[in-house]
């Protein structure tokens, strides 16, 4: 599906999903070549940039694993740019390309600075809203390690050891994803300011700096998880130390009792104080003094 807008001779062609006959249109109204418009067919699996006399073609890939129509966790965005013309290409539907569509011409007035509009421009505004996206991701997990540390220290330790593997994959997608885009806008910064002059290389700077605020984020969220698991960790190492120190101690105070009686209940002729009238209440006062002798020992050591 193919989307167009224009505004002050500068062109912006959205194309979502799209089929051979439309790449095909948009080659040859754009004089893309056959090399760039079989790159826009399908998706590719690494984020590049290459220079065309005309034009630059980069791609990048945006986290989204919360905010997508389907199962898959980034969005691949192509780009490519010439001096009169923004054409970008999507196999999925991506909400901040949809939103920057609805407000296009509104977008454009206010926020260009004075001069002649410049496809770098637009360009730029893409970018800002597809990381701005990135960080509605970075809120809703965010949010996902606020509760986890809330469930921590509520006693709750057992039941977010899955919860905190879940969101440390997600994480590690942004960062995966996300690193991979600082060495591909370094090299479109310098192949954009050979090609559309310093002006571009204005606007990717400031694409830069969206990036790297989002990759920043995603990183301090990351130490931020592995310092709630490795919290979560000693606090289940803890509980489980005292549950075993628990069991021990009631099986070392059991253990005796479990002598006594099997003493007392051999069958022989000449067992002591079995034979006495109150034998069976003398056994069971022993046992209980000796219980209370292990307590008392216990409680001494402070080993509960």
């Amino acid at each position: 599906m193919i989307n167009r807008f224009e505004y002050e001779g500068i062109t912006w062609v959205d194309i979502e999903n799209p089929t051979p006959e439309e790449i095909g249109e948009i080659g040859q109204e754009f004089s893309l070549g056959q090399l760039l418009t079989h790159e826009l067919l399908a998706p590719t699996l690494k984020p590049r940039v290459d220079i065309y006399p005309d034009s630059v073609y980069t791609l990048l890939h945006f986290p989204a694993r919360r905010h997508t129509h389907g199962n898959k966790t980034v969005h691949e965005v192509d780009f490519v740019i010439g001096k009169q013309f923004v054409i970008t290409v999507h196999y999925d539907t991506v909400e901040a390309l949809l939103d920057f569509s609805r407000s296009f011409e509104a977008a454009m007035l206010l926020k260009r600075k004075a001069g002649k509009l410049h496809s770098g421009h637009i360009f730029f505004e893409i970018t800002e809203r597809l990381y701005r996206g990135v960080e509605y991701e970075l809120d809703a997990i965010e949010d996902s390690i606020t509760t986890i540390e809330n469930a921590i220290f509520s006693q709750r330790e057992r039941a977010m050891v899955v919860a905190i593997s879940n969101v440390s994959r997600e994480l590690i997608d942004q960062k995966r994803t996300l690193s991979m885009h600082t060495n591909v806008l370094s090299s479109l910064e310098q192949v954009g300011i050979s090609l559309f002059g310093e002006e571009f290389g204005t606007y990717l700077r400031g694409i830069s700096a969206f990036h790297f605020r989002a990759h920043q984020r995603a990183l301090s969220l990351m130490d931020t998880i592995n310092e709630l698991r490795s919290t979560n960790d000693s606090l289940l190492t803890t509980r489980q130390n005292e549950i075993t120190k628990n069991l021990t101690i009631m099986a070392f105070v059991t253990f005796p009792f479990s002598l006594i009686a099997a003493i007392f209940g051999m069958n022989t002729n000449n067992t002591p104080v079995v034979s006495e009238p109150n034998g069976f209440w003398i056994i069971v006062s022993a046992m209980i003094l000796l219980m209370s002798v292990f307590f008392v020992y216990f409680k001494a050591k402070r080993w509960f």
